[in-house]
């Protein structure tokens, strides 16, 4: 009798790469002739990146140039919740959390999903935030990943603990 496999639906975010990307964003600022004397620049503040210019399109840029730092260390941008500029004093500042885990609204909507779309005999399980899927068959394993991969969600997902 064959086993059970089993593979874990997270949202995980390094946060060493985020941080790389926020050190890299704010090098790019410091050097680009744009962003000379506009008071801009990026920077962790706890959880959140706290972004800042002296005018709203420059702050936008600020951000905009983190995106691309982000996307260029495979960080989904489906994780970042930018707030809209805001007047501070004289400086405008943005700031930007990274959501990690799965909420269980969306586990719960993967879970349907499965039931629903994917192959007969595969469990999906929700443990805290994160989704475990299960089967007999290995081969429906993979037809679940490629299900998930080919929705439009709006979080990003791994796939993990493959066993």
């Amino acid at each position: 009798m064959a086993s059970e496999s089993s593979f874990d639906i997270v949202n995980k975010v390094d946060r060493q790469e985020v941080d790389n990307a926020v050190n890299q964003a704010a090098k790019e600022i410091s050097q680009r002739f744009d962003f000379k004397n506009v008071d801009a620049g990026i920077k962790w503040s706890g959880e959140a990146i706290d972004m800042q210019a002296n005018t709203e399109e420059r702050v936008s840029a600020v951000l905009d140039v983190f995106k691309d730092k982000l996307v260029k260390r495979q960080i989904s941008l489906k994780g970042l919740d930018a707030d809209e500029p805001k007047l501070s004093g004289k400086i405008y500042k943005i700031t930007a959390t990274i959501d990690a885990g799965i909420t269980q609204e969306n586990a719960k909507k993967l879970s349907k999903l499965i039931r629903d779309e994917g192959p007969k005999g595969v469990k999906a399980q929700i443990q805290g935030e994160e989704l475990r899927v299960s089967s007999k068959s290995r081969d429906d394993l993979q037809a679940v990943q490629a299900l998930i991969k080919g929705q439009e969600l709006d979080f990003a997902v791994q796939f993990v603990n493959y066993r």
